[in-house]
């Protein structure tokens, strides 16, 4: 990170805790960060503050954090832009980066991650997006599954109804634990 001066960052997530949390551990890293909520509250902030980055949740409540990639890069051209998300897939890191984020990572993540991502992997700003990071088919699948019972409301039967599984497979899926990711 440089030493000259703080850095500015914009942390754009629906999660109060998840926000707060980050926001204080980029805070301890040097970071002058302001946090958003939603689509108006972040334009508004980056119009205002015009911050060096910004940390974008993909879900933000009904609202979608692709869609506002290309309005903070149109507010703030030279915004380097870290999409997070807990659903990640080929597709939608693809398709943030088509859209200008400079790098991906899914969720969880800690603040080094996060402050690594923004820097780039030298510590330099540079203009060229980063390799995306994207965790191991096994996680996806785990993940997949957890976010489906969620909106089945832990009902098993439609749950795997919904999947295509076989009701014991999905609960031997379920017994294992997930995946974990290594760096």
């Amino acid at each position: 990170m440089s030493t000259e001066t703080p850095r500015s960052v914009i942390v754009i997530d629906d999660d109060l805790v998840f926000s707060t949390v980050l926001a204080r551990a980029l805070g301890a890293r040097g970071f002058a960060v302001s946090t958003a909520a939603d689509r108006a509250s972040a334009l508004s902030l980056i119009r205002q503050n015009t911050p060096d980055c910004a940390v974008l949740d993909l879900k933000l409540g009904a609202e979608n954090g692709l869609a506002l990639i290309p309005e903070l890069l149109a507010a703030q051209p030279k915004l380097r832009i870290l999409l997070l998300t807990g659903y990640a897939s080929i597709a939608t890191a693809v398709e943030a980066i088509k859209r200008g984020a400079h790098d991906y990572l899914a969720k969880p993540v800690d603040a080094d991650q996060v402050v690594q991502a923004l820097l780039g992997d030298s510590g330099e700003e540079t203009d060229a997006p980063l390799e995306v990071h994207t965790p191991p088919l096994k996680r996806l699948e785990w993940e997949h599954i957890q976010r489906v019972l969620t909106e089945c409301g832990g009902n098993i039967s439609e749950t795997a109804r919904r999947l295509g599984l076989h009701r014991r497979t999905l609960q031997r899926k379920l017994s294992k634990r997930p995946v974990r990711e290594s760096h």
